[in-house]
């Protein structure tokens, strides 16, 4: 298969600024019940929706920033502070609340930009005044499933909970895409060819699995010290465009303008055979990942064909430029999102697969 060409091309229209909130169908909450995914927590979106006033927050620079620092009437306080410490325990220490004594609520944040209005809260260690945040969102089921598929099929494992109609993810560390633009890559100690190495790999990764929007802000980078240099790790942080829109350069991070830099660093320092290794060496990596999880990836991409998950006109124009893409009518025959995803993954990992392991009909490629 002819690997996707790098380079860039500014986006002429940004995706849906609000995308619709899809519910969690019973047969899904089951599955998150059965992965140890959907548990009983003592506060719910609604109850933090609750706050009295706000107060804009700003930065260590004094900027100001998209959230706001939110207070509640000293009533509801204290037994949402309560349950925000046993939410913290569930999510870190499977509930064991021995632990929580010397933890309490420092701050909470409420963010009203984007699709999925958020609620941070920083929790700190009082011995040592080390903090912690987790983020409190509504259960879309497209987050959700792109949640799972990060779990799955990317480098790093997530923690995240659902209750009902109420969020709980974990926070993921990092330097935000954006900020590590403007104040990393000029640096001269940045090593430019390991980077632009892991924003091919990522940029591979979101395109195998259908993860839209990842424009510079909606994600972040690690840098992991290494035998005599550092080596990069991209990570997502927003997963509300897991396969909802239909164009698709949206799941390609190259091509948006907020990544035009980075972009600009893999073509100055990657050449044709080196962008292909990199980009089969992500593929063969999530290979494995499927192989390992096969019969759990099974169970969610077949409740992925059965949801809705984006409009009829969406599906509809995806699937058909991933068949201009890879001139396989297979692809107009899928009405689902879920569908789409399947057999976009079946097309870029089915052949690693069979590389790796002879008992590749087992899984969900086989059907």
């Amino acid at each position: 298969m002819t690997p996707l060409h790098f380079h860039q091309q500014e986006l002429t229209h940004p995706p849906s600024r609000k995308k619709p909130s899809y519910p969690i169908s019973n047969d899904f909450r089951q599955y998150l019940r059965q992965h140890g995914r959907e548990v009983q927590l003592p506060v719910q979106y609604q109850d933090l929706q609750r706050f009295t006033y706000s107060v804009p927050l700003m930065d260590r620079a004094g900027n100001y920033t998209l959230w706001e620092q939110i207070s509640y009437d000293m009533k509801e306080w204290e037994w949402i502070r309560d349950g925000l410490v046993h939410m913290y325990a569930i999510l870190k220490t499977e509930g064991d609340l021995r632990f929580s004594k010397h933890l309490k609520v420092a701050r909470i944040d409420y963010c009203t930009f984007g699709n999925s209005n958020p609620f941070r809260i920083r929790i700190v260690n009082q011995y040592n005044d080390n903090y912690d945040h987790f983020y409190i969102k509504v259960a879309d089921a497209s987050r959700v499933y792109g949640l799972e598929l990060e779990h799955i099929l990317s480098p790093d494992h997530i923690n995240f909970f659902t209750c009902g109609e109420t969020l709980v993810e974990e926070h993921i560390p990092g330097i935000p895409g954006d900020v590590f633009i403007q104040d990393y890559l000029p640096q001269a100690n940045t090593n430019l060819i390991r980077f632009a190495k892991e924003f091919v790999k990522f940029n591979e990764r979101c395109f195998v699995r259908l993860l839209g929007d990842m424009r510079s802000y909606n994600f972040v980078v690690n840098i992991i010290p290494d035998i005599e240099d550092v080596q990069y790790r991209i990570r997502a942080i927003d997963f509300d465009q897991q396969s909802y829109e239909g164009r698709k350069k949206l799941y390609l991070p190259q091509f948006f303008k907020e990544n035009l830099p980075l972009v600009q660093v893999c073509m100055d320092h990657l050449n044709d055979d080196s962008i292909e290794q990199y980009q089969t060496e992500e593929k063969s990596l999530m290979a494995y990942r499927v192989s390992a999880s096969r019969y759990r990836l099974a169970s969610l991409i077949q409740l992925m064909q059965e949801d809705t998950l984006s409009t009829t006109e969406k599906t509809e124009q995806l699937a058909k430029e991933l068949y201009e893409h890879y001139q396989d009518e297979a692809f107009l025959q899928c009405s689902q999102m879920g569908a789409i995803v399947k057999m976009q993954l079946k097309k870029t990992l089915y052949a690693k697969l069979q590389q790796i392991t002879k008992d590749h009909q087992s899984g969900f490629f086989s059907s």
